[in-house]
């Protein structure tokens, strides 16, 4: 393979370990303003629940613990997201365009791995 600059082939793990802090650090900030906003409000629902589920998916995806299955959560949850706005024609707006690419990253992740520094780094 012909690269430009073939030593940095060397640090390649480097780019799924920025996708998954960056796409987990996303997912915690989800989860904090959902909660903040819930705080007045006691009881499990629906949406609590989601925000429970996005920001134990933001911790693994930090951590780098299974890796591979939380970013197929995430894709699922933000495939979702996409869905409801195709479905309100608001697929090509400014927020949802953000969806699409943290969708892009989730798929990209299951492929890729988890990069270094990770529990799930393979052997």
């Amino acid at each position: 393979m012909f690269s430009i600059f073939p030593p940095l082939l060397s640090y390649q793990l480097f780019a799924p370990l920025l996708l998954r802090v960056t796409l987990g650090i996303i997912f915690i900030i989800w989860s904090r303003d959902k909660f903040k906003k819930r705080i007045t409000k006691i009881g499990l629902n629906k949406e609590t629940s989601i925000a429970t589920l996005e920001g134990i998916i933001g911790i693994f995806l930090i951590v780098g613990f299974l890796t591979q299955v939380v970013a197929l959560a995430s894709a699922i949850i933000l495939g979702k997201r996409l869905f409801s706005k195709i479905r309100s024609k608001a697929f090509f707006t400014d927020g949802v365009n953000y969806y699409f690419i943290l969708f892009i990253i989730s798929i990209c992740l299951i492929f890729t791995g988890a990069g270094f520094i990770a529990f799930d780094l393979p052997l």
